[in-house]
């Protein structure tokens, strides 16, 4: 080996020397941290499919001993009772549900997870189509990542519109009032009807049913048109769930 072969060897030598911290040398390279998201999806998934098939050893696995549910239905449910409730859908009745719109943001050992559960469900040969929107909370234990809480909504969607007779909406044209100061004016737009309220803009109507109408994209407000004994209108109900605001007709 010449001069210049021995200098090439030893600067290969110095740089691999440099290249390997000595901290390191003898020791193994702890692997990187899991993606606690990534963990968290995949398990939520884990644990949508189980439900159809009502494998609750799955959501045993993953609940904390402490865990609590707050349904769609407003109801607080222990970890007993939802394991207790998870059992497989009856005949004539399929679904699948699927996780979207995972968001997850980890600060220590606490994991806040919101997502969609998208569902198709036959039911009896029917097709049905929900979503809820859920936020778990996840907390980091010595076993490892559990569930802890869960708060569901159902998420709400506008109802399919009917086309009434024109001579029927117009019934409903005219100017209601909820006090002297606020109005709301309903008039016909291009064929159908919109309501403005007084300071506000105005807002397309649809029909949910003959008297019963809605603005698109405020699925849980209804405007009941409210008749008197002669089928006269004299004004509407702007109902939201179980709650009215009853408006004059002037």
């Amino acid at each position: 080996m010449n001069r210049r072969d021995l200098l090439g060897a030893a600067a290969a030598a110095t740089a691999v020397a440099v290249a390997v911290p000595v901290s390191l040398i003898g020791k193994e390279v702890e692997p990187a941290a899991p993606d606690v998201p990534a963990v968290l999806k995949a398990r939520t998934q884990e644990m949508l499919d189980a439900i159809a098939a009502g494998r609750a050893e799955v959501w045993e696995r993953y609940l904390h001993p402490h865990f609590s549910l707050t349904s769609e239905g407003g109801e607080v449910q222990d970890r007993a009772k939802v394991l207790q409730d998870l059992k497989p859908l009856p005949s004539g009745i399929s679904g699948v549900i699927r996780a979207i719109d995972f968001r997850c943001r980890v600060e220590g050992g606490v994991a806040i997870a919101t997502y969609v559960s998208d569902e198709d469900e036959t039911y009896h040969g029917q097709l049905l189509h929900c979503q809820y929107r859920s936020t778990d909370t996840w907390v980091e234990t010595p076993s490892g990542w559990r569930l802890l809480a869960s708060q569901v909504l159902a998420l709400r969607s506008d109802p399919p519109a009917v086309d009434l007779a024109p001579s029927f909406a117009a019934e409903y044209v005219g100017t209601y009032r909820l006090t002297p100061e606020i109005a709301y004016e309903i008039r016909r737009k291009d064929g159908g009807l919109e309501g403005a309220r007084t300071g506000r803009s105005p807002e397309i109507l649809r029909a949910e049913a003959p008297d019963v109408l809605f603005v698109p994209g405020s699925p849980r407000y209804r405007y009941v048109i409210l008749r008197d004994a002669e089928r006269r209108v004299r004004g509407f109900a702007q109902r939201r769930e179980e709650w009215d605001l009853v408006w004059k007709r002037s």
